[in-house]
């Protein structure tokens, strides 16, 4: 071997074995897990007075970035922007309590349902409304937030004059406090929460009124196939564990007793 080929072979063997040591710490470095959600749901996804993310969902999306050996970031993202923003590979995943539909598994895939949840009302204390098929009534109005199921129902089961579209929970909820709506339609934790915060004004319907159950699942981009295997063998051994059930004493007291006294299923009833 002369020199000059020693030479080449030397520099050839030093640079496959940088790329070695290279791969070697890349393999063994934690990775960020982006999780994104929408910080404008307590008790689920929320903010503290200094910004920070705290609730439901933070502590699960902890628990599961803690499973995988991955360091969590949570995005703050506008509803509407959460499933852009998942298959544009900003974010790894969504959690933010979102329903699992087949218009949106048209575009991403959903882990196993981690939660369940019906349709309820919030009502304004002085409507003659009782129940949803009150407002199909001439004159009847329902706030929804816009694509959300409710609005989803709302568009399959009443007249377009009988429901409004808000961007945002609070502005549905201002419209029943204010007598400017009949009745606003979300999950039931939610029409419970604001139930509760408005007592002089409004009451609440928790009975389920849709013919199906939602479930609620982690977002996941369309191919990621084995993050989905991790977030769904995650969630089996969370719930086994009691992982949901330390949840809810947590955040969900007073909710699990009073579903409890109606004998409605509770979120996390999940078979």
């Amino acid at each position: 071997m002369n020199r000059s080929t020693q030479r080449l072979f030397t520099l050839v063997l030093t640079l496959a074995l940088t790329l070695g040591l290279l791969a070697g710490c890349q393999s063994t470095k934690t990775t960020t897990l982006t999780v994104g959600m929408e910080l404008a749901y307590p008790p689920f996804e929320t903010s503290t007075t200094d910004n920070q993310p705290t609730g439901f969902s933070v502590d699960f999306a902890q628990a599961l970035g803690a499973k995988l050996g991955r360091d969590v970031v949570i995005e703050n993202i506008a509803w509407s922007g959460l499933i852009p923003a998942l298959e544009t590979g900003k974010i790894d995943l969504i959690i933010s309590s979102m329903t699992i539909t087949e218009d949106r598994q048209k575009t991403i895939d959903f882990s196993d349902p981690y939660a369940m949840s019906n349709l309820a009302l919030l009502i304004n204390s002085d409507s003659p409304v009782q129940s949803y098929a009150d407002l199909a009534m001439d004159g009847r109005i329902l706030a929804v937030k816009k694509g959300s199921t409710g609005h989803i129902y709302a568009e399959k089961n009443l007249p377009a004059a009988n429901y409004r579209v808000f961007d945002k929970e609070s502005a549905c909820v201002l419209e029943v406090v204010q007598g400017k709506a009949d009745a606003f339609t979300y999950d039931q934790l939610t029409i419970f929460r604001n139930g509760q915060d408005n007592p002089d004004t409004t009451r609440v319907n928790l009975m389920p009124y849709s013919e199906n159950t939602e479930y609620w699942g982690v977002g996941i981009k369309k191919g990621n196939d084995q993050l989905k295997a991790d977030v769904n063998k995650f969630i089996a051994e969370y719930r086994q564990s009691g992982g949901f059930d330390l949840l809810a004493e947590k955040y969900l007291t007073a909710e699990q007793k009073t579903f409890d006294e109606l004998n409605i299923p509770f979120f996390f009833d999940v078979g």
